[in-house]
Parts: structure tokens; C-alpha cells; sequence
């Protein structure tokens, strides 16, 4: 046909045709599946040139995320060390001085009004936006997964999330800034390639690229990657982290993209950190916010050696111990977080500013007096090792200067104090490469310590990351099995670094039960590749003995927000339920010409995002081609099995019984009668004859009745293709529609920039002035839809819907039937783990 453009009377090969073109509507060439004229075109078109320049702006944006990650990763760093260096220089000059007066008290008070000011500030930013509280981890792997949660990746949001995660780190709770990171990265991927911001509506540019929520996912990927990159000076990582922990869906272009921005990141941050602290700019010796040094043995120590194959051993209990003690953790959180759901969250936001601050004040208080008391003295190792470049040099005289004596003789030091008194990341840098020992008590006190105020903190209204605190607890664990393998069981050839770092790997697997990533992020921090092994090997057991207990931190944190996160496949047992089983056959639905005072009020009484566009069948057609032989014996084959709606609403309520009892009277009074009807009409001749008949009932004005059958309120809807929500309100504020006495041709076109120039933050059906619409004015959606979006019959195995949702990134998927009718919808909701669940005990019940 088209050969035929253009002409009032041509032939083709099989058929002639005359003045069919000028009489058919628009709605009758979507039925024949005919496209229009290009001027008319309303989707965009292929544009090679358009292209290449869409992509390298791509890869230039995908550069500036990486900059500004790796620049509000140099903020946070400076600021915290800023601050950090402040307190701890009051406080500890005043502690050493009332060490002797007898005034340690005063000491205390300034460590409190420190902490507690700067937990203080931390709650208030939180307030302004609460989405910033915590990690944000589980929010981006909800965003990453495919669920929108509000708020998240707002410009409001990054300010309270960083300077909140500045304050608390400062404030002396046991958070990392690490996490925090991530979500920041987010923000600016997500944020960065608008060129608009909702928070500062003058930020606003006409920037014609990234209008569509694929382009924004592909930048948070980035960012997320970038904020682990910048954060532990491992861009690969990064890379693996979005890969395994957040996106959803993943293709090779967006790998390269990904790996380019967390390099950016990495040495951004790197090139202006190594500038600040060192002075030489360009050196690239600093490349993260947590550096875990060089592991070397003692060039005196000839015995010394990393790790041996002995060691694997010790590591696989290691880990073991890790994967349970990493349970117990998320265990007692999950509680912790049900309380403050139950209890803290329905009261005055002023009640979570006052659990942060019992938090910082418990915190503040056990620190104080657990460094003051509980600590023993120990002897400074002489032999520490120098190495040759400055940054070797500059985390030895870190873990030298960071020695706290306090109430300690000349030549000792105070072991508890410097593990307490320090910030995070210098506690990390002693247990890991102190030659000096620490007491076997000092370390079981420390880690208890801090297991349970590191626990009672995360989940707090603060900005708070997880992973240094899981590292220093896990490094503390590694290191005291290090002192009784050396002190009590006699090998002396271990490395007590080496423990040290698999304890930390084993605790942190435990806790958020990551792997892939995780291990290249060690071995990135370590920048040792000898430490491949045991890593991964711990990390793997770790995660396996916590699997079998609970699910990771961040999996709890989302399942208790109630989003319904996918995981990465099904349970083989779920290929007993089908589509049918699963899908929602309450449709609500539109018309391809529907009154505007109807589409107002679909759009108002629901929350989907998307609607079927379909047409009622009718049953008064005649058979159609009943001469073709071939034709017929097909259609006799499918008919038997063919799935209506009605059909499948009598199944479910003679199992659940969840229908009135006229309803069933009526149904059961129908069945036989049906039956009938079916053996005689031929449903898919019915189909093909409606294709070349007009819309039929397009704007119909019956409800629903109370005495309808099954039949009559279930009645079949032929599926012609999806409709977004945005995309209905867009039409209806720009006033697309036409009159009745008109035909459809005469209503507005919109082109695709006009539809997508609202994005992301499209009209609201409640903000709609309803004086400015006629109600009985119609809406042809059919240029506007979706004619051929993914469909699956009813009778696709769970796993089959399962993998097309997830990885083409859906959010519905309709039920066709093998005759053309929409029977069903599948979403996000109907393939959570829960439902798949609850749909198979419903299935064994009926067997």
C-alpha cells in the first residue's frame, strides 16, 4: 500500500483500491495499522545527524557528573576535616590540661556542646527534607529498580543531604559519609542534565535532550557510580555497585558511559585533595575519601608474610562469623526501625530531632568515659615502616599522629582513646597498620560498643552512611582474632593488617550483602590484587551464612517502606502460575475518542499511570471468511482456549467468593447459555471483521449496574494500545480535542518536544481549572498512544513476564488473549516477591 500514497485510484499486487484514502478516519488507519502522512508524523523520527550529536552530548554530560560528584565529594572531605580537626584539638588540649587539675568533667561538657550542636543542625536540615535522612542507598536502589520516590533526586534534597552528612560526621555519631555519597551523586546525575531545578525555579534552561525517565535513570546509574568511586577511590567499583546493587536495566553503551564518569569522579577528587593536602598539584595521590593505605610487612620481619594458603582457613571462619554477627546486626536495625515507624514517625517532627540528640548524647558520653577509663597502655612500636612515596609517608605519620596518651606514661599510649578519640577513618588506619599491639579486652570492649551505638544510630533523623562504621567494627573483630592467633595459639607469622582488613570485608558482607562490587572495592581501596582471594572468598561466605537468616540492611530498609522492589529473577516454583494468575482483569480504561468530562474523571479517581485504549466488542457480527479452509481450522484450534475476562472473573470468585450473591446467581445462570454461544460464534472471524469496521461505542454513556452479569460488566475490550497519564493531562491543558458536530481530523496536533516539554514535572489532574474545558467536548488519543507497546498471553509462565518486565523496564504490560482482547494488566506490583507468594498458596488451595 505504499506505493499507493497520495493517488485516489491505484492497484497493487494484490488488489486495487479507489478513494479509499480520503474517506477512511484517523482511528480506522490505526485499525489497519496505517501510518499517516510525514508532515502529521507526532512520534520523533530517526535523525542520524541528530544522533551523533545526542550522543556526544551524552558523553560531555556523563563528564560533568562526574566533575561535580568528585567536587561535592572535596567539599564534604574539607568541611569534615575543617570541623573535625577543631573539636578534637579543643578537647584534647582540655583534656590533657584537667587531666592534672581534676576537670574532666568540663572536658565532657565541651565535647557535648560540640557534638550536640553540629547532631543539632544535621536533624534540622533533615526536617526541611526528610528523604535525605539515612544513607540513601535503598532510595536510589528503589529509583535505579524503577520505583519514583518522591523528593529523591531533588536539588533540596542534595544541599540537606550534604550538609547534613557534614554535621552528623562532625557531630562524632557513628556514620560514614560514604553512603551519603552515593545518594549524592544520584541527585546530580539525575539533576545536572535537566538544566532545572524545582527547588530554585530560575535555574531553568532550554535544553532539548534527556526528556525521557530511560536518558534519567542511565544519569543517576553514573552518578551512584561516581559517588562510590569518589568515595573509596575505586571506579570500577562504582561501575560493578550500580551494576549488581541499583540498575535494573543495563546495556553495554551505558558500561563504557558509567566506567567514564566514576574515572572523572575518581581523579577530580584525587587531582584537588592531592593539591590541597600535599601542595602538588597533579600528583594524584589521594584518590578517595577513605584511603586504606599500603599493607607491607616489616622490612626486619623476615617471617611476615600477607596472607597464606593457611590462612584461607581462618578467613572462611572469618567470614562465617561476619555473615552472622552482620545478621544479628540488621536483625536488631530492623527492630529498631519498626519502633521508630510505630512510636517516633506518627509524633512532632521535634520528637526525631530529640532521638538524635539522646543518640549523640549517649554516643558522646560512652566515648568520653570508655577512652578515660576502659583503656590500658601499651607499649609504641619503634619499628614503624616508612615508605617511599609521600602518601605512603602520609598515612604512616596519620596512624603516628593519631596516638592518643591519655593517663599514659612516656613511650605508651592510650589504646582505647585512640580508637575512640579519633575520626573514622584514622581508627581504621590504626587497626589496620599499627605495629603496636592493642589489648584482646580493649578490642572486644570497642567492638561491642560500637556494634550497638552503630546499630541504634543507623536510622536515625540524620544523614548517615553505614559503611565506615561496618569497616571499623569489622577491622576491630579482625584484629583482636589476630591477637589470640598470635598471643594464644602461637602464630606469629600472621599479618595482623591482613586480619584486620578480612575482618572488616566479613563484617560489611554481612551486613549489606554485597559481593561483586565489594570486592573490587577493597581491593581498589588496598590497591593490592593479592588480596583478591581472600576478599572475595570472605565475602562470598559472609553473605551466604547471612542469606540464610534475613536479607541484606538496605533490602530490609526498603521492604519495611512497603516499595515493590524486584528482585533479579523468580523462583522456580513460580513457573506454576501464569500470566492469568497474576495479572489485575479490573481494567480501567479509555476510549480512543472519549468525552473530556470522562478522562476527568478517570484521572481524578485513579492513581495508574497508564491506560488500555480499547473498544467494546459486540456480539451481534457475522462469521466472517468462513470459505478459507486454513483460516478455520486455526480458529478452531484456538478457540477452545481462548481467556476472557468475565471468564476469568467467574474463576477467581468461585474461589475466593469475593462477589455479592446476585452476582454469582446470575453468573451461574449465564454459564450454560454461554457455553453455547461460544460453540457457535467464531471469535477471532469477529475480530478480523472489526478491523474494517468504524470504532464502535465510542463514548459511551452507561455505568455499571448492579444487575449486570459477569458477562456484562466484564465484558471483551478489543486492545489497541497504552496511554500514559502524563500524556492525557498534557493533552487536556493544552486543549486538544474537538466538538462533535466536527470530525476528529480537526482536532490540534501536538508534536513530541510539545508533549515531552513538561518533563519531568508534567501538570497535575487537580490543578486543572475545569471552567476552562467543555465537558462534552471528545479527545482522539489515538495519534498519542502507544500502539504497540509489549504484551504477553495469558497463558506466559511468570519467569517469561517476569524477565520482560524487569529488563526492558516496564511498568505495565497488558494480557492479551489470542483474539486481540485485553484481558489483564501486570505491574510492578504483581511480580513483587510477596504477591507471587500469596498468588501460589491460592494456587495449591485450588488444585
Amino acid at each position: 500500500m505504499a506505493g499507493c500514497r497520495g493517488s485516489l485510484c491505484c492497484c497493487c499486487r494484490w488488489c486495487c483500491c479507489c478513494g479509499e484514502r480520503e474517506t477512511r478516519t484517523p482511528e480506522e488507519l490505526t485499525i489497519l495499522g496505517e501510518t499517516q502522512e510525514e508532515e502529521d508524523e507526532i512520534l520523533p523520527r530517526k535523525d542520524y545527524e541528530k544522533g551523533r550529536r545526542y550522543e556526544v552530548v551524552k558523553w560531555m554530560v556523563v563528564f560533568a557528573i562526574g566533575v561535580c560528584t568528585g567536587l561535592v565529594g572535596l567539599f564534604v572531605d574539607f568541611f569534615v576535616r575543617l570541623f573535625t580537626q577543631l573539636k578534637f584539638g579543643v578537647v584534647q588540649s582540655s583534656v590533657e590540661e584537667c587531666s592534672q587539675k581534676g576537670c574532666l568533667a568540663l572536658s565532657l561538657l565541651e565535647l557535648l556542646g560540640f557534638n550536640l550542636t553540629f547532631v543539632f543542625l544535621a536533624s534540622l536540615l533533615v526536617l526541611i527534607e526528610p528523604v535525605a535522612a539515612g544513607s540513601g542507598i535503598p532510595e536510589v536502589k528503589c529509583y535505579l529498580n524503577g520505583v519514583k520516590v518522591p523528593g529523591i533526586v531533588r536539588l533540596r534534597t542534595l544541599l540537606c543531604k550534604v550538609l547534613g552528612v557534614l554535621f552528623s560526621v562532625a557531630g562524632g555519631l557513628f556514620v560514614g559519609k560514604e553512603g551519603p555519597m552515593i545518594h549524592s551523586g544520584s541527585v546530580v546525575g539525575a539533576g545536572l542534565p535537566q538544566f532545572q531545578s524545582i527547588s530554585l525555579r530560575k535555574i531553568q534552561f532550554n535544553f532539548p535532550y534527556f526528556r525521557s525517565d530511560r536518558d534519567k535513570r542511565d544519569f543517576v546509574s553514573a552518578g551512584a557510580a561516581a559517588g562510590v568511586a569518589a568515595a573509596f577511590g575505586a571506579p570500577i567499583g562504582g561501575t560493578l555497585f550500580s551494576l549488581e546493587e541499583g540498575s535494573s536495566f543495563w546495556n553495554q553503551g551505558l558500561t563504557w558511559k558509567v566506567l567514564f564518569c566514576s574515572m572523572s569522579a575518581t581523579f577530580t577528587l584525587n587531582f584537588f585533595r592531592s593539591g590541597i593536602q600535599f601542595g602538588s598539584w597533579g600528583s594524584f595521590q589521594l584518590p578517595g575519601l577513605l584511603n586504606f593505605g599500603e599493607f607491607k610487612c616489616s622490612d626486619s620481619d623476615k617471617k611476615c608474610h600477607l596472607w597464606t594458603a593457611m590462612d584461607l582457613g581462618f578467613f572462611v571462619v572469618m567470614g562465617v562469623i561476619g555473615g552472622l554477627l552482620g545478621a544479628t546486626f540488621n536483625c536488631l536495625n530492623k527492630r529498631l526501625a519498626k519502633y521508630r515507624m510505630r512510636n517516633v514517625h506518627p509524633k512532632p517532627k521535634l520528637v526525631r530531632v530529640l532521638e538524635s540528640l539522646l543518640v549523640s548524647l549517649v554516643t558522646t558520653v560512652v566515648v568520653f568515659v570508655a577512652s578515660m577509663v576502659l583503656g590500658e597502655c601499651r607499649q609504641m612500636s619503634s619499628s614503624s615502616q616508612i615508605g617511599n612515596d609521600s602518601f605512603q609517608l602520609q598515612v604512616t605519620e596519620d596512624v603516628n599522629s593519631s596516638i592518643k596518651t591519655f593517663f599514659c606514661p612516656n613511650d605508651t599510649y592510650n589504646d582505647m582513646a585512640t580508637l575512640f578519640f579519633n575520626p573514622q577513618e584514622s581508627a581504621i588506619l590504626q587497626l589496620f597498620h599499627q605495629d603496636g599491639t592493642f589489648s584482646p579486652v580493649t578490642l572486644a570492649l570497642f567492638f561491642i560498643l560500637y556494634f550497638l551505638l552503630a546499630c541504634w544510630t543507623y536510622g536515625v533523623s540524620v544523614p548517615s552512611g553505614l559503611f565506615v562504621p561496618s569497616l571499623l567494627c569489622g577491622a576491630a573483630f579482625g584484629r583482636l582474632v589476630a591477637n589470640v592467633l598470635k598471643s594464644y595459639i602461637g602464630l606469629g607469622h600472621i599479618y595482623s593488617g591482613t586480619f584486620a582488613l578480612i575482618g572488616a570485608a566479613a563484617f560489611l558482607g554481612g551486613v549489606v550483602r554485597m559481593t561483586i562490587s565489594l570486592t573490587v572495592i577493597l581491593i581498589e581501596s588496598t590497591n593490592e590484587i593479592t588480596y583478591g582471594l581472600p576478599i572475595m572468598v570472605t565475602l562470598m561466605v559472609a553473605k551466604w551464612t547471612g542469606d540464610f537468616f534475613n536479607k541484606g540492611i538496605y533490602d530490609i530498609h526498603v521492604g519495611l517502606r512497603g516499595v515493590p522492589l524486584l528482585e533479579w529473577e523468580t523462583e522456580v516454583e513460580m513457573d506454576k502460575l501464569r500470566a492469568s494468575d497474576i495479572m489485575e482483569p479490573n481494567l480501567t480504561y479509555v476510549y480512543p475518542h472519549t468525552r473530556i468530562q470522562s478522562l476527568v474523571s478517570i484521572l481524578r479517581t485513579t492513581v495508574h499511570h497508564a491506560f488500555p485504549v480499547v473498544t467494546e466488542n459486540r456480539g451481534n457480527e457475522k462469521e466472517f471468511m468462513k470459505g478459507n479452509q486454513l483460516i478455520s481450522n486455526n480458529i478452531k484450534f484456538k478457540k477452545s482456549s481462548i481467556l476472557t475476562r468475565a471468564g476469568e472473573q467467574r474463576k477467581r470468585s468461585q474461589s475466593m467468593k469475593s462477589y455479592p450473591s446476585s452476582e454469582l446467581r446470575n453468573m451461574c445462570d449465564e454459564h450454560i447459555a454461554s457455553e453455547e454461544q461460544a460453540e457457535k460464534e467464531d471469535l477471532l472471524q469477529q475480530m478480523l471483521e472489526r478491523r474494517y469496521t468504524p470504532y464502535p461505542n465510542l463514548y459511551p454513556d452507561q455505568s455499571p449496574s448492579e444487575d449486570w452479569t459477569m458477562e456484562e460488566r466484564f465484558r471483551p475490550l478489543t486492545f489497541h494500545g497504552l496511554i500514559l497519564r502524563s500524556q492525557l493531562v498534557t493533552l487536556l491543558v493544552r486543549g486538544v480535542c474537538y466538538s462533535e458536530s466536527q470530525s476528529s481530523a480537526s482536532q490540534p496536533r501536538l508534536s513530541y518536544a510539545e508533549m515531552a516539554e513538561d518533563y519531568p514535572r508534567y501538570p497535575d489532574i487537580h490543578d486543572l481549572d475545569l471552567t476552562l474545558l467543555n465537558p462534552r467536548m471528545i479527545v482522539d488519543v489515538t495519534p498519542y498512544m502507544n500502539p504497540s507497546p509489549f504484551t504477553v498471553s495469558p497463558n506466559t509462565h511468570v519467569s517469561q513476564v517476569f524477565n520482560l518486565f524487569r529488563t526492558m523496564g516496564l511498568r505495565h504490560l497488558p494480557v492479551v488473549n489470542a483474539v486481540g482482547e485485553i484481558v489483564g494488566i501486570v505491574t510492578r506490583h504483581n511480580l513483587t516477591s510477596e504477591f507471587l507468594q500469596a498468588r501460589l498458596r491460592q494456587h495449591y488451595q485450588t488444585i
